[in-house]
């Protein structure tokens, strides 16, 4: 009995063999995050009835409104991501969603504490400008490298910004406002940003140019590379003397100077930043009236009431921190009121701590830090240096505001005049923050796309991108 041969295998079976076996499906995790947003909600709806049942001993009449309004806001944000930034970080919206939501939640107690003068409203209505500005740039915003190429136009739209408070009375000590007819907007909150894609642009094209050759030659580049990046810093610092906004000057100091290092990987320009930085305050201190004057309630918080004139905003703002102790004195029972005008801004962080203690200051601080944590995270998954520097950038905005004003209502630092991020009253500083976390979710959407999943595999590769940053058109042909 003699053995058959197998017939032969289909055509389609064979070409079915030699193809590689299809990718495993990747979780975009967005069901995630509509359910940490769903908590989000919640938890701020909660403790705008909380105070409600503490003060006026009944839920508010718009708690159901509130809530609405939150939620959909929520919604609307989360629909932006998962259709137009489907691989974004799953954490860096709710995180963003809790902090406006419990700043709303805060400045809605100090609001009952001051019948005559309610913010809540106006805060929420900020709220939903700063979403709409967010989902606006998720959904146009569809690759970040093309950022670089507008560097001079940012740095040059920022100093025109900056510049023109100059023309408005001072506020406070300081010309940082434009207020007319009753509508207000502080346009070095919007400047920061365009001065961070500037520094990231010009730094990202000195880390991509090509090696020079000869004795000296990389020094030169450098140098040439970097001087428009610290004449620009340097015109920023002037102008912000100008107005006496030091605190923003110190924040944009940081963002050069960690932007600087995160370029060169040289631990020498930290040392020379805390060096300037630590001259520059001794004679702003000693040659500002403001600032001199900030520095003596800082080294002598309670002088007022040793002679008799009553504790100032410092030693007010510690009474709370101490009122508050490690659970805090619950939602609506504090006395942070007292503080003044400034508690619904610079001096939020002292009610939060007196009505929900050390635990809450902790949590708050925890959230602050996944909101850093994961921008920086972001910037180690791009490919590009851009990128990589951009949010770098834009995650130390919020780290350096946290510090700053923590620092300075604790009394570890002067105070200096600077919202805290999300929570504090300020509609130019609330928009401006959801305009970094829409920045941080595009950039975290290109970190965590899976390979081979662009929509245009040429402009993923290094080179290109280095090119892009550079502003220089890839050759036909390359």
């Amino acid at each position: 009995m003699t053995a058959t041969a197998p017939p032969p295998a289909p055509a389609s079976s064979a070409r079915a063999a030699d193809r590689p076996p299809p990718r495993p499906p990747v979780s975009r995790r967005r069901g995630v995050e509509l359910v940490l947003l769903t908590g989000a909600v919640l938890i701020s709806v909660c403790g705008y009835a909380v105070v409600g049942l503490t003060v006026r001993g009944a839920v508010p009449g718009g708690a159901a409104g509130y809530g609405a309004g939150l939620g959909a806001l929520a919604l609307l944000a989360h629909l932006a991501v998962r259709y137009g930034a489907p691989h974004a970080d799953p954490l860096l919206l709710p995180v963003a969603v809790l902090l406006n939501g419990l700043g709303l939640v805060l400045i809605f107690r100090l609001d009952l504490a001051t019948p005559g003068h309610h913010a809540a409203p106006a805060q929420l209505v900020w709220s939903a400008v700063g979403i709409a500005l967010f989902t606006a740039a998720v959904l146009l915003v569809r690759d970040h490298r093309r950022l670089a190429r507008y560097g001079p136009v940012c740095a040059a739209l920022a100093l025109a910004l900056m510049l023109a408070p100059l023309a408005f009375p001072a506020v406070n000590g300081a010309k940082i406002w434009i207020r007319l007819a009753g509508f207000s907007i502080q346009p070095g909150e919007f400047a920061k940003v365009l001065i961070t894609v500037f520094f990231a642009a010009r730094l990202a094209a000195h880390r991509a140019a090509p090696p020079a050759d000869g004795p000296g030659a990389a020094r030169r580049a450098a140098l040439r590379m970097l001087r428009p990046v610290a004449t620009v810093w340097l015109l920023t610092v002037a102008i912000l003397v100008l107005e006496r906004d030091l605190g923003t000057s110190l924040l944009y100091f940081c963002i050069f100077v960690v932007l600087l290092y995160v370029a060169t990987g040289r631990l020498g320009w930290l040392a020379v930043g805390l060096l300037l930085a630590g001259a520059g305050a001794t004679a702003v201190a000693v040659l500002e009236p403001h600032v001199h004057s900030r520095v003596a309630d800082w080294l002598h918080p309670f002088a007022g009431v040793a002679t008799g004139a009553g504790p100032g905003q410092l030693a007010q703002s510690l009474y709370a921190f101490g009122a508050g102790g490690l659970l805090g004195t619950g939602l609506g029972r504090g006395d942070s009121y007292l503080i003044g005008f400034a508690m619904k801004s610079d001096f939020l962080l002292a009610t939060f701590g007196e009505e929900l203690g050390l635990a809450g200051l902790t949590a708050l601080f925890l959230l602050y830090a996944i909101l850093v944590a994961r921008g920086f995270r972001a910037g180690l998954g791009l490919p590009d240096p851009f990128g990589g520097l951009l949010a770098v950038g834009l995650a130390s905005l919020p780290a350096v505001q946290v510090f700053v004003i923590a620092g300075g209502v604790m009394g570890l630092i002067p105070l200096t005049g600077m919202a805290l991020p999300f929570l504090a009253q300020g509609g130019s500083s609330l928009v401006t923050n959801w305009l970094v976390v829409a920045l941080l979710i595009r950039l975290s959407d290109r970190a965590r796309r899976p390979p081979g999943d662009a929509p245009d595999a040429l402009r993923d590769t290094v080179e290109t991108e280095a090119v892009a940053v550079a502003g220089r058109a890839p050759e036909a042909g390359r």
